[in-house]
């Protein structure tokens, strides 16, 4: 008998501690809320629907798989994934699934699954706000097996009011233009373009590549998600920020040239006119030149404002050559400009000792045949 009361006071004992480390729904949403609007401003996920995604793959923060792996959306390894992963019964058992340092990584990994993969590519046409649609869209996609997962979902973001995250950020979620992905037909943009190339002209074709520069790369409109860009090249996401001198990844927030591999570190011409509203990277993204280096050959920190019609150098030593020309230009000036006026008894010997020159230096330089002067005469007295 005390055996059975000391068995059944551990059991009790265990389900209280258990149901002490349990993460409530409440809960779950309060710890990762932020976290979706900010993955909903940087990608153009619903933070409504990434919230209640993570509270079904989850179970409210609590499931086996979530705990060993912070994998808060039941993604797979697939053959793409070469990071940490761990092994889960699922469909089948021992699955490879995708293991994250931190929560934000999963969610943040889960935004770019949505974004890169083209299956999903038509929901981020949808509104951000439609939960629904994203819900059927999510399911007719493929992400889950099970029938019910849209209207699952639905109820989550209705239960606990998950549509109020969407709207915190609406207005600033990424946007999806589908046109920026389309090639025009009349565009003329092949290998060889440079960056006399008008930007405001050209259309947006992030599916051509072209060169400028000598460098590989696509024009790609506002909007356009570099991970997309990456993922269709079969570049690494991290090599493709290196090679743009991007410090993170998202969603483009002007029309440029993003380059597929590694700029020049100069110009395939001496200079560039800048234009009204450019940078110094939209200058060297422009022209295909790495930043630094022109920021060097122009003797610029990077943070200065440009005014339009300025010159910026694309090869270096041009602007000590041109401060040269121009400080000889001056000198030359300047001296040409030293002269002296005759005053009255004033003669040439009197006016050489003044400037330490000679006499024949002045008649040389003035063209004087005799010695005669004039009162009021301007005479050259520096060559």
């Amino acid at each position: 008998m005390k055996i059975l009361i000391t068995i059944l006071f551990a059991v009790l004992i265990n389900a209280v501690v258990v149901a002490q480390d349990a993460i409530s729904p409440t809960q779950y949403i309060e710890m990762y809320k932020d976290i979706a609007i900010k993955e909903m401003k940087r990608m153009g996920v619903p933070a409504a629907i990434t919230l209640a995604q993570g509270l079904l793959e989850t179970e409210s923060g609590n499931s086996e798989l979530v705990k060993k792996s912070n994998n808060h959306f039941g993604i797979k390894c697939k053959s793409s994934w070469t990071a940490e992963s761990v092994t889960h019964d699922d469909d089948a058992k021992g699955e490879c699934f995708r293991s994250y340092k931190t929560a934000e990584d999963s969610y943040r990994d889960h935004s770019n699954f949505l974004r890169a993969n083209q299956r999903y590519g038509f929901l981020f046409s949808i509104d951000v706000a439609d939960y629904r649609a994203w819900a059927q869209g999510l399911k007719k996609a493929g992400y889950a097996t099970n029938p019910r997962y849209p209207q699952i979902l639905i109820k989550h973001i209705e239960q606990y009011n998950l549509q109020q995250y969407t709207l915190l950020g609406a207005d600033d979620a990424a946007k999806f233009n589908p046109s920026q992905y389309e090639d025009d037909k009349e565009t003329n943009a092949t290998s060889g373009a440079t960056a006399e190339n008008d930007s405001e002209t050209m259309l947006y074709a992030p599916d051509k590549i072209i060169t400028v520069n000598g460098s590989k790369c696509v024009y790609a409109g506002k909007g356009t998600s570099l991970l997309v860009l990456a993922t269709k090249n079969d570049i690494p996401l991290a090599k493709l920020l290196g090679f743009n001198e991007l410090a993170e990844d998202g969603m483009l927030t002007k029309n440029q040239y993003i380059y597929l591999e590694k700029k020049a570190k100069t110009g395939d011409k001496d200079i560039y006119v800048s234009k009204p509203g450019q940078s110094f990277y939209d200058i060297a993204q422009a022209n295909g030149v790495q930043l630094q280096p022109m920021l060097d050959y122009n003797k610029f920190w990077g943070n200065e404002d440009i005014e339009p019609g300025s010159t910026i150098f694309l090869k270096p030593g041009l602007l000590q050559n041109t401060l040269k020309r121009k400080a000889a230009v001056a000198t030359a000036t300047t001296v040409k400009k030293q002269t002296h006026i005759v005053q009255p008894k004033e003669g040439l010997y009197a006016i050489s000792k003044k400037y330490n020159i000679t006499v024949q230096q002045l008649k040389e330089w003035n063209k004087l045949e005799a010695d005669a002067l004039s009162i009021g005469q301007e005479l050259i007295v520096s060559q």
